[in-house]
Formats: structure tokens, C-alpha cells, sequence
């Protein structure tokens, strides 16, 4: 390769002055510990092949200079295949050498650079093996390495013991991880922190929250820290937990925690994502010096809560501040454009973005934008900006954005073709096609919704169930559609079915288009009687005092019957019903929601 590389630059100084100023400069470059451009790279490995200057010959120090060098300076492909060729039992650099190679190389080159240096008698040492560990990504890959720390006497190592966690839990085995986490002798803050990382990256967000109990418990105990906090917000965030997530900023705020910005920062996302508008502006007041997080956080939660005037007055605030917007922030500020139905403001952010602050948009404010002109019914201009204005390419998300539109707006034929799209990415998903079962059932075409669920059925594609939380005293209560595996199950029933008789009376009708079956009035009305949101407030009602709001949190997009009824309820029975669906929040309160009915 080397030599290739060198007839490729054409011939080398001929006198022996050019060639001694050529290996000047050459042991200049080899002291220096800064990568460089490849094609200075490529003239230094020819220069040094041409003179005959190279390994072993090299000095020990020049020979680990060149291959750091080559490992900083190349593409980690490249970089092993010259590091590969040059290394002999001669020429095997430093311990402390092979360790910066290997924080330079990527997964598996870094693993088949370690593993050459053994065959050559360099074991390394923990050092090593960490390295390694932190890139490592593959299920396979953290099985050798966890094998190695066991037959090389490394398990007691804590740094590496937590990285062994790391590596289980990037390649998604929590199972393994949990296990290698277990059998550490000693666990500090970190390797706790890691294990809840684990767990939210697997989607284990309850096992996660129950983690600050159990790190604190015995005698052994450790004391969360900062990122622990900052973790268990986001967990907190993403399962809708208040009550858990107000106990974890009670401990931050006694354990000298909480004046740090990026836990405040956390707390003010963990706050806006509970449907708690109010306290996380206290907060937010509260904190002396505000980021571009701070302020794109929230921005983004007013957005998301459905206070849109609100998000701009605080965007145009944070501009008098001093404190420039980021991609962030125009994300945040769009998005409340686009869930208020603010048309006009949105075009006028969007060229703000791009022509005040010389931003470029990405594919989530083209998304905003998308999601903008489809709620408004502006569904062929949105398709045009996609196909013909979009300087990035556009993503399975943006399709989705549009197809949503098509439901929401009956337009069939936009529906197919932006299937095709998906189709033609690869990334169709079920709930693409149950966008269009609704985009069909809208417009009552029941033969073409027969048609796609068989071909769902043809697929073996698998629709997510709809599935509605809630928290009560830390825990989290879930349900599904029609559940009966509810402890309370027969209280939660009859009081469902009590709530709905005084909602009937008060004006509430099933609104049976949110039933994609073809059933009659009454088959349709019964499917509808028990979705998961009317058993999560049934429970809330039977379980929670008068005045505490009922917060639920939805896998789906609630659905437009499960919307009317909360509405109707929250009125009738006198309490706000805040839920969070999969896109934003809708706060009831008197028989209104905050959305207005635009969602």
C-alpha cells in the first residue's frame, strides 16, 4: 500500500542535501504529538520507505511516534493496515504507545490491532483492555474482552468491570450486564450510572427508576451523584413519573445538587414532559444563568404542552437575553407553530433561522414545517417542499409526518404514494399502515382497509398495542385496551362504566370513526367502551384525591373518541386530566382541551 502510495507522489529528492533536509522535516513531524492531513501522512511513510529509515530501524521512540502518528492521522481501516505491516517482534512499541493507537482505532480494528500485539508478546495491560471496551459495540466482540479480564486476572478492576457493564448493555444484552454488574466486588457512583444507562437504553425505564432505591441500600451503599440525577430525570421524562422524579430533585437539591445548570436543565425537560407547565417555569425563573439548553428546554416544553404564543414570547425573550438560538431551539419554537396552528409565524421563524442566524435546517425543521402546512390542510404544498425545496434527504419520519396529515385530512391518494416512499426507503413500519387504515376509514372505504390488513397479515406485520400509564405513590400502573389483568380490575370496571353513564347524560357520544372496523354503530361503540385511556382514568378516579390532577401517558396517539370523553369528564367530574401521547400533551379542564381540538 505504502509503496504505491509513493510512486503515486512521484520521485523524491535525488541529492543527499534534499534528502537530508527531507529527514529533518521528517523527524520533525514524528516528534510532534498532533495528527496531520493524510496526503502529509502518505509523503512521510513514502520518504521514510524510500530512505530505508523505517522499522525496525527506526529509534524505539520514532518507531512509536510514527505508528501514534498513523493511527491519529488515518482513517481507521487504513490506519490498521499500515499498523499491521510495520509491526514485527522488533519494532513492538511501548505499552503506554499501543494504548494511544488503540483509543485512536474504531471496533474491530482496535480489537485486531490488540490482538496482533499479543501474538507478538505485548499483553498490555487493564489500560488496554478498557480502551478497547469503550468502543466496543457488538455482543460478540464483549464476550472475548469479558474473557480476557477473566484469564488475564482483571476482574477485581473496577474500571474495567464497569466498562465489561458498558459494552453488555451498548450491544443490548441488559441480562449480561446486569449479571457482570452484580459480580463486581466494589460498585461506585459510575458503574451504577452505567447500569441505568443500560436499562433506558433497553426500554426498562421502571427497572432504571427502582435503581436510586437499591444503589443506596446496605451497608455498601453508594450515594447518587449528579449524573445520576441527570439520568433518572430523563428516566423519569421518558415513563412520565412526577411524584419519582420530584423525589430525586428533593435529594439533589439536600445533597448540593441542585444549582448545577445541567440538573436544573434536566429537571425543567423532566417537568414540561409531566404535563407540569407551571413548575418548570418556576424553575426556569429560579435559575441565574440560563444556556441555550435552558431556554431551547423550555421552549420546547411549552411547545410540546400546547402553550404556542407562549413558546414565542419566550424565544423572542431569549433573544433580547443576549443568548443566541440554536438548531435546538428553532426545533422547539417551529414545533409550537406547528401544534397551535401558527401558519404565518412558522414561515417567519423558518426564515429567521436560515437567513438572521445563517442556520441550515435540518430534517427535524423541515419536519416541523411539514407538520405545520399538513395540520393547516396545506397537504400538496407540504409534498412540494419535500420533493423539490429540502436540501437533505428526506427520512422515513418526514413521510410519516405527511401521512398523518392524510389521515387527519382524508386526502387517500397522497396516502398511497407516500407509502411508496416508505416502501422505497425500507422503513415501513405497522404504524404506517394503520395511518392509512385511518386515512381509508376516514372517507369509509372499507374494501381498501380489508385489502390492507390482509396485506398486513400477508407481512406478518404486528401493530403496537395502545398501552396508557400512570403513576401512583412511585409505581406505574399500566393498561391496555379491554385489560383484565389489573389487580382492581372489577372496581375499575364498574366505575368505567358509572363514569360513562354520567357522561352520556351530560352530552358525550362515541365518536365511532375511531373504530377501523367495518361493525355497525353499536359493535363500533363497544369496541370503543374500554381503550386503555378510560380504564387509566377510571383507575386515577377510583385512586387519587379531588384535587390532584389525573396525568396519563399514552404509547399512541390518543385517539379521537378517548379525547372527546376526557374532555366531556374533565367537566363533568370536576378534575384537569393531563396526558401525554406520543407527539405532545393535551391539558382537559372544564370540558376544554388545550390543543382546541388541533392535534
Amino acid at each position: 500500500m505504502a509503496s504505491q502510495l509513493a510512486c503515486a507522489l512521484g520521485p523524491f529528492p535525488a541529492s543527499s542535501a534534499a534528502a537530508a533536509s527531507a529527514s529533518t522535516v521528517a523527524a520533525a513531524i514524528l516528534s510532534s504529538a498532533s495528527p496531520i492531513p493524510v496526503a502529509r501522512f502518505v509523503q512521510l511513510h513514502a520518504h521514510l520507505l524510500r530512505t530505508g529509515r523505517f522499522l525496525p530501524r527506526l529509534a524505539p521512540t520514532a518507531a512509536s511516534a510514527f505508528l501514534s502518528l498513523a493511527a491519529a492521522s488515518l482513517p481507521s481501516p487504513c490506519a490498521l493496515s499500515v499498523l499491521l505491516h510495520h509491526l514485527s517482534p522488533d519494532s513492538i512499541p511501548s505499552t503506554f504507545c499501543c494504548n494511544n493507537v488503540l483509543r485512536s482505532l474504531r471496533e474491530p480494528d482496535a480489537l485486531l490491532f490488540l490482538s496482533r500485539l499479543r501474538a507478538l508478546g505485548r499483553r498490555g495491560n487493564a489500560f488496554s483492555l478498557a480502551i478497547v471496551l469503550k468502543h466496543c459495540r457488538t455482543l460478540v466482540h464483549a464476550r472475548q474482552l469479558h474473557a480476557n479480564v477473566v484469564t488475564e486476572g482483571y476482574v477485581r478492576d473496577v474500571l474495567l468491570a464497569t466498562s465489561l457493564v458498558s459494552s453488555y448493555a451498548a450491544s443490548g444484552d441488559a441480562y449480561d450486564a446486569r449479571k457482570m454488574f452484580d459480580e463486581m466486588p466494589v460498585k461506585d457512583a459510575v458503574a451504577w450510572n452505567v447500569l441505568i444507562t443500560c436499562y433506558m437504553r433497553n426500554r426498562r425505564t421502571k427497572d432504571a427508576l427502582k435503581l436510586f432505591d437499591e444503589m443506596r441500600d446496605g451497608e455498601n451503599g453508594v450515594e447518587p451523584d449528579d449524573v445520576t440525577c441527570i439520568l433518572l430525570f430523563q428516566a423519569c421524562t421518558s415513563q412520565g413519573a412526577l411524584d419519582f422524579g420530584e423525589r430525586v430533585w428533593e435529594y439533589a437539591k439536600d445533597h448540593g445538587y441542585g444549582g448545577e445548570l445541567k440538573v436544573r436543565n434536566s429537571l425543567i425537560t423532566m417537568y414540561t414532559r409531566c404535563g407540569c407547565v407551571e413548575e418548570a417555569y418556576r424553575v426556569f425563573s429560579e435559575t441565574p444563568e440560563k444556556s441555550v439548553v435552558t431556554w431551547s428546554a423550555m421552549i420546547s416544553g411549552l411547545a410540546a404542552n400546547g402553550f404556542g404564543k407562549d413558546a414565542i414570547s419566550a424565544f423572542e425573550e431569549m433573544s433580547r437575553s443576549g443568548v443566541a438560538p440554536d438548531e435546538q431551539t428553532f426545533t422547539g419554537v417551529l414545533s409550537a407553530c406547528s401544534h397551535s396552528g401558527l401558519v404565518d409565524e412558522g414561515f417567519r421563524f423558518f426564515d429567521i433561522m436560515r437567513y438572521e442566524y445563517q442556520l441550515m435546517p435540518n430534517v427535524h425543521h423541515y419536519g416541523c414545517m411539514v407538520d405545520l402546512m399538513g395540520r393547516a390542510g396545506l397537504l400538496d404544498q407540504a409534498y412540494e417542499l419535500v420533493v423539490k425545496e429540502m436540501r437533505v434527504t428526506p427520512d422515513a419520519t418526514i413521510w410519516r409526518t405527511l401521512l398523518g396529515a392524510c389521515r387527519i385530512h382524508g386526502h387517500v391518494d397522497l396516502g398511497e404514494r407516500l407509502i411508496s416512499h416508505l416502501i422505497e426507503l425500507k422503513a415501513q413500519q405497522a404504524g404506517d399502515y394503520v395511518l392509512l387504515l385511518n386515512t381509508y376509514a376516514a372517507v369509509e372505504d372499507w374494501e381498501k382497509v380489508a385489502e390492507v390488513r390482509k396485506l398486513m397479515k400477508e407481512k406478518g406485520i404486528q401493530t403496537t398495542p395502545g398501552c396508557t400509564t400512570v403513576e401512583l405513590n412511585g409505581e406505574i400502573h399500566e393498561f391496555i385496551a379491554d385489560d383484565d389483568s389489573h389487580p382492581r380490575k372489577g372496581d375499575i370496571y364498574e366505575k368505567l362504566d358509572e363514569i360513562t353513564k354520567h357522561l352520556r347524560i351530560a352530552g358525550y357520544v362515541p365518536n365511532v370513526s375511531s373504530e377501523l372496523h367495518d361493525l355497525d354503530s353499536e359493535g363500533k361503540e363497544c369496541a370503543l367502551t374500554y381503550h386503555s385511556e378510560k380504564l387509566a382514568i377510571a383507575f386515577a378516579l377510583l385512586m387519587t384525591p379531588q384535587n390532584r390532577p389525573i396525568r396519563l401517558a399514552k404509547n399512541l396517539r390518543v385517539c379521537v373518541d378517548c379525547h372527546n370523553f376526557a374532555k366531556v369528564f374533565s367537566g363533568v367530574y370536576n378534575r384537569v386530566v393531563i396526558v401525554r401521547d406520543r407527539t405532545r400533551f393535551h391539558h382537559f379542564k372544564g370540558g376544554q382541551c388545550s390543543c382546541n381540538d388541533y392535534w
